[in-house]
């Protein structure tokens, strides 16, 4: 049986890092682990192949090499989704789709003919069964969530571990917090459901022996979620690191509450981690509580994100505008607020109803749903009917992306990050390809791009006072270039 695996193109986003990669020369920031999972699951003698459309492109003779198509993607990807499936339609290959993008958004392709909704691994088999007899089903969905300590480590060896910047593991699925517009428990649930340690350092272990020494990115819903057992495994990670001697980075999601529990904090930081994205959302304590943020309530927030900084992780902020609190004042706050915190990589977006989520049911009873969400939450567009004014919730929006990664904003944000900044634990030796990055932002951000003055000035700034954190200040510095290209296009 052969199977094509094609995973779509990813659109000039926040998260695509797309203007990062010719620095790094790397093709794209991230792997599907949701197909190379999936490929796991399947029968060894099979053959497979994966395209990755941010990698290269989808070829006639690849579609006609395959008995089926498989396809996974994000709601972000529905645009290149269309596009495939309708070139394999054409050229008469049954298609199976899966992921988050069809799991709640399948009306959105009636053209398709086979869907997996929600998680895989308890319909696989039955699935596996049905290729082979050619008698596939129009949907496969498990009644219950699957047991995570079954699932299979991905198939690495279908990728081309140098044309990705980091790589991806899961080690839990599922958040215990209830936040109005999540979509997270829509698909994996409150209760959140881990992998065993032993397990974990198995799939990463197996990172290694094909071949990967760059950073890992654990991409739970809530990495803290089971404290219990988020515990068990970064012991396990510390004492795997100390008999390998490794000097591996890893990023995750958690929530903030997350400086609640010291211990935590301590053990990430001597795991290797160095990165941590937490939802902020809004400093309007009224707009936290109507979407149901309550473990950012009740709690000062900066001092929160400086213990994260000051224990060795730089925090990654995710922010909305569009709440029904909100009013005109938003704006400003938010920029003060981001700026004050330091936290550099600053995704402001504006709130979007998903499918499935609370939110989107309670907008629909409203009568103020537009629409589908483009599932890109930066791209200034609203799908609901907001209680601020449209124009200025839009036009206020684009502003302050734009102000918030002007060169002088942006570079002073990395200087108030670094002042926080105490790097401890492992570090990654700097790498022949990091290098180059530096070399070349000399050029493009030292002569070529307009802030030329400023990027100098934080140059030396960051030589004289923090070279501690040198290549983490280079780091986001090329980071930000991304950032501009795409504020610009709002």
């Amino acid at each position: 049986m052969n199977i094509l695996m094609v995973s779509p193109r990813t659109p000039d986003t926040f998260w695509s890092f797309n203007h990062v990669m010719p620095f790094i020369s790397r093709r794209t920031a991230f792997p599907p682990l949701g197909l190379l999972t999936v490929a796991g699951m399947l029968p060894r003698d099979w053959s497979l192949r994966l395209v990755d459309l941010n990698v290269r492109s989808l070829r006639d003779a690849d579609i006609a090499w395959a008995d089926y198509v498989f396809i996974s993607g994000m709601i972000v990807h529905a645009e290149s989704a269309h596009r495939v499936i309708a070139r394999c339609i054409a050229l008469g290959k049954p298609i199976i789709a899966g992921g988050p993008l069809f799991s709640t958004g399948r009306e959105r392709f009636p053209e398709l003919q086979h869907v997996v909704i929600n998680e895989a691994e308890d319909v696989m088999p039955a699935l596996v069964e049905d290729l082979r007899a050619g008698t596939l089903k129009p949907s496969y969905q498990s009644a219950v969530r699957p047991d995570v300590t079954r699932t299979p480590i991905p198939r690495w060896d279908l990728l081309r571990l140098k044309d990705y910047a980091t790589m991806s593991v899961q080690f839990s699925r599922g958040c215990p917090f209830n936040c109005e517009f999540c979509d997270i428990i829509v698909m994996n649930g409150r209760v959140p459901r881990t992998k065993a340690p032993a397990q974990m350092i198995a799939e990463m272990e197996s990172l290694l022996a094909a071949g990967w020494d760059g950073p890992i990115f654990i991409v739970d819903d809530n990495f803290i979620g089971n404290r219990v057992k988020v515990t068990e495994l970064l012991r396990e990670m510390v004492a795997w690191r100390r008999r390998r001697n490794l000097r591996t980075v890893f990023t995750t999601e958690a929530s903030l509450n997350v400086v609640d529990h010291p211990e935590l904090l301590e053990l990430m930081v001597a795991a290797g981690f160095k990165k941590l994205f937490v939802g902020i959302e809004s400093p309007v304590e009224e707009s936290l509580l109507e979407c149901a943020k309550v473990q950012n309530t009740r709690r000062n927030m900066l001092e929160s994100i400086r213990t994260i900084q000051q224990a060795g992780m730089e925090v990654m902020g995710g922010f909305i505008l569009g709440f029904d609190h909100d009013r005109e004042s938003i704006f400003e706050a938010q920029r003060r607020f981001i700026q004050e915190s330091g936290v550099v990589t600053a995704m402001v977006g504006l709130l979007t109803a998903l499918p499935g989520t609370r939110l989107f049911s309670r907008l629909k009873e409203e009568g103020r749903l537009l629409g589908h969400s483009t599932g890109n939450n930066t791209d200034g567009v609203l799908n609901f009917i907001p209680k601020l004014d449209h124009a200025t919730l839009v036009e206020g929006y684009r502003s302050l992306v734009k102000s918030l990664y002007t060169p002088r904003e942006y570079y002073r944000r990395i200087i108030t990050f670094l002042e926080q900044y105490r790097p401890s634990g492992p570090r990654a030796p700097v790498a022949a390809h990091e290098i180059a990055a530096f070399l070349r932002s000399l050029w493009v951000m030292g002569v070529w791009t307009r802030g030329r003055r400023e990027y100098w000035k934080f140059l030396t700034r960051t030589l004289l006072s923090y070279r501690h954190a040198f290549s983490e200040a280079i780091g986001l510095a090329i980071t930000g270039h991304h950032f501009r290209r795409v504020a610009a296009t709002l």
